[in-house]
């Protein structure tokens, strides 16, 4: 049998970048000072910088209203419903600068899924954005929120500007609802009236003296993609722990220019890790986009600034490869794109290379791990399908199903080891015990390792389709599928079958009306073994996703059980 893949490049205590997020957050700030940090540019072009000094300035307005004008204490949770906008970065530092706790609410969820966050988290006080505000009463019902504050996003404009853009959303454009429920005020007035706290000697080191990197930072709720969204709890080490090992790796030198395009949503935890948090350390000047659907509201950043990095996933870069703006005028000033949350599809890659020039470097990670689990070098090209190697300090396993190591190159459960792994899930002591083994994160995906200690990811396990006692991944039939010129996207489950258990379903989205079953089929026997090749193919417009682009399988799944699949 095999052996666990120890990381020839540790990790120590020594290597943490600072002691908490607080002081993470406080480094940073006196390092970039002047350079730009966030700028959020509206789908009309308007746009809003703040520098890092500024940056600084209003997280320490928020932290003093919150311990001073609050009273709120460390353990005390604190919710943020928010897209890309300039009030995320302010508040989420601020939160973490008073030595309290914070929870990203998904701006799409319901009332309901937002009512069970917020009750679940504990959160005291909810800053939500005001397009959502027609939701708040439902919200917070039975939970312990005892304020709610309005953020916008327009918020650092200019006031003329602001005041101008929030009367065409409100009353031309009719996005923001009227606010439903008792508001106790709004980001701008936490930040005035943090500002006289400050003036007034409020003592921000002391919000923070007892905080250790032990202590949780953030309840970061899972997608919910295999059940109901969990919370995991992160911790200061965690975080700080996750981008020291990024650090570590060397890729990107701080003491250059980076202007990082920021569309995946800012409560996903890899928008947070790696275009808030890493951007921070790395002086990164961020392009908050605040709303990307439809795909053209990106053109004005795109046209705007000259953009060298960006974190997508799969089907971000798919549809920037479908939009003509895009075509006709590609970035070639890309020096790194990642992508993860998802696999990458070869036929992606390759399309996006050709037309920018830039190769996507496909990573690993996860909520219960932080974010970053592997990466590929910008420097060193990796083999195809691989998510480059484990950052430094990680540590990985690959385990049959009775738990014994399996061999390079065999397929398994992944299980992960290292500083960025979570304390546990909140409130879910069951969940807890079934997830972490031994001090081993068990994973729930399917991976193999090479003799180069190149991390592949082959599926999830609960994705995955036992046709006659084979093992068939849906990645591996989805990969095949999109290589087809005639197919724009699909997906694969699997689904009852009396002679074989299991049979392959597939779900294609077309590029040509005149595509046909037998068409899709027989592309696959082409290029699949036969267990493999699907033995049914339905026709959509649309595949259900979580907020960043990953197909959801079980909503494909649940809605062949209940046969309201819509064609």
């Amino acid at each position: 049998m095999g052996a666990p893949f120890i990381n020839k490049v540790g990790f120590k205590d020594s290597d943490m970048l600072a002691d908490h997020m607080g002081d993470f957050v406080n480094r940073c700030v006196a390092k970039h000072g002047e350079k730009p940090s966030f700028t959020c540019v509206l789908p009309t072009g308007h746009s809003k910088t703040l520098t890092f000094n500024e940056i600084g300035h209003y997280t320490d307005a928020v932290a003093a209203y919150l311990r001073e004008e609050l009273g709120l204490v460390p353990g005390d949770v604190v919710a943020v419903q928010s897209p890309n906008v300039l009030a995320y970065p302010v508040l989420a530092f601020g939160i973490l600068k008073a030595g309290l706790k914070i929870t990203n609410v998904n701006p799409l969820y319901t009332p309901s899924e937002a009512n069970h966050q917020l009750k679940d988290s504990g959160a005291k006080v909810w800053f939500v954005i005001d397009v959502f505000g027609d939701r708040i009463a439902q919200s917070v019902e039975g939970s312990k929120v005892e304020r709610v504050y309005k953020i916008s996003l327009v918020d650092f404009y200019p006031t003329l500007q602001r005041h101008l853009l929030s009367f065409v959303m409100r009353y031309v454009k009719k996005i923001v609802p009227s606010f439903q429920g008792t508001m106790a005020g709004t980001l701008q007035s936490v930040i005035s009236t943090g500002e006289k706290h400050l003036a007034a000697g409020a003592d921000l080191a002391s919000y923070t003296k007892d905080i250790t990197l032990d202590d949780v930072a953030i309840y970061q709720y899972t997608g919910g993609t295999t059940g109901r969204s969990k919370g995991a709890e992160l911790t200061h080490g965690n975080v700080v722990g996750n981008i020291s090992q990024s650090a570590l790796r060397g890729d990107l030198d701080p003491e250059d220019s980076h202007t990082l395009m920021l569309i995946l949503p800012l409560y996903h935890v890899f928008a947070l890790a790696v275009g808030a948090i890493n951007s921070m350390h790395l002086g990164c000047h961020v392009i908050l986009a605040p709303a990307p659907r439809p795909l053209i509201n990106l053109k004005a950043a795109f046209e705007k600034f000259d953009i060298t990095l960006m974190p997508g996933v799969n089907t971000l870069y798919q549809g920037l490869l479908k939009e003509q703006w895009f075509l006709d005028n590609p970035v070639k000033t890309f020096r790194a794109c990642m992508s993860g949350a998802a696999p990458l599809q070869a036929a992606t890659a390759k399309a996006w290379k050709d037309l920018t020039g830039a190769r996507i470097l496909e990573g690993y990670g996860l909520t219960e791990g932080t974010c970053v689990v592997s990466s590929s070098s910008i420097h060193t090209p990796v083999p195809e399908g691989s998510c480059g190697t484990p950052i430094p300090g990680t540590d990985v396993r690959i385990v049959g199903v009775d738990g014994q190591d399996l061999d390079v190159g065999e397929s398994g459960e992944l299980l992960l080891r290292g500083p960025q792994i979570m304390k546990g899930y909140l409130n879910n002591p069951e969940a807890t015990n079934e997830t972490l083994v031994d001090g081993w994160l068990k994973t729930g995906d399917i991976a193999k390792v090479d003799a180069e200690g190149h991390l592949y990811i082959v599926d999830r396990m609960k994705d995955m389709v036992l046709v006659s006692g084979f093992n068939v991944y849906p990645t591996d039939i989805e990969d095949v599928l999109t290589r087809f010129d005639r197919v724009a996207e699909a997906a694969v489950i699997g689904v009852d079958d009396e002679d074989t258990g299991e049979r392959v379903m597939a779900f294609v989205i077309p590029n040509d009306d005149s595509l046909t079953e037998q068409d899709v089929i027989s592309f696959c026997r082409e290029h699949l073994t036969s267990y493999k090749v699907p033995k049914t193919v339905q026709f959509v417009s649309d595949l259900p996703k979580s907020p960043v682009g990953k197909v959801l399988r079980r909503e494909l799944r649940d809605k062949v059980k209940g046969l309201t699949l819509e064609t």
